[in-house]
């Protein structure tokens, strides 16, 4: 995995070129099918891979927390959600809650989430790439290639089976 994650940056930078040009083709000309080609990548995707070991996502990012986020992990951890942002969260530059260092607070050293029953709803939906509508974060996506192993092989299998 550690080789994987080495190569990772360099393999989706290389590819960066190539996947903007693909995905400002889809956004341009949506196969009807692509949410179920999507579902269906990030399915056969995940059933091999174990976030477990990797966990570069809570490594390497942070998760923007919604106030539902926000009353949730706090109620879990029995304080006030004034308190949880105080000790774990800052605003960003648009405006939003998110940690206030990476690698996750909330990761063991295990790679294992300490409050994944209620983690926010980013973590929960990374790397999206099961999303309705998948051709409206194809900017997210880009991103999220260089960082998640899974999304890059979703990516790369996409373009196999949906050619444009």
């Amino acid at each position: 995995m550690d080789t994987i994650l080495n190569n990772l940056p360099k393999e989706a930078k290389d590819k960066h070129i190539e996947n903007k040009k693909y995905f400002d083709k889809l956004k341009k000309k949506t196969p009807k099918n692509l949410d179920y080609v999507m579902q269906d990548l990030h399915d056969a995707e995940f059933k091999k891979t174990d976030c477990l070991k990797c966990a570069n996502c809570c490594k390497t990012t942070g998760p923007l927390f919604t106030d539902a986020d926000i009353e949730r992990v706090s109620k879990y951890l029995r304080q006030k959600p004034q308190q949880f942002i105080a000790q774990y969260l800052q605003i960003d530059e648009d405006r939003d809650y998110v940690l206030q260092s990476v690698p996750c607070t909330f990761l063991d050293n295990e790679n294992a989430c300490m409050i994944y029953d209620v983690r926010p709803k980013a973590c929960r939906e990374f790397p999206h790439t099961d999303r309705k509508k998948f051709q409206q974060i194809t900017d997210l996506t880009l991103k999220n290639v260089a960082i998640c192993p899974a999304a890059f092989n979703i990516v790369e299998e996409m373009k196999k089976k949906l050619p444009l």
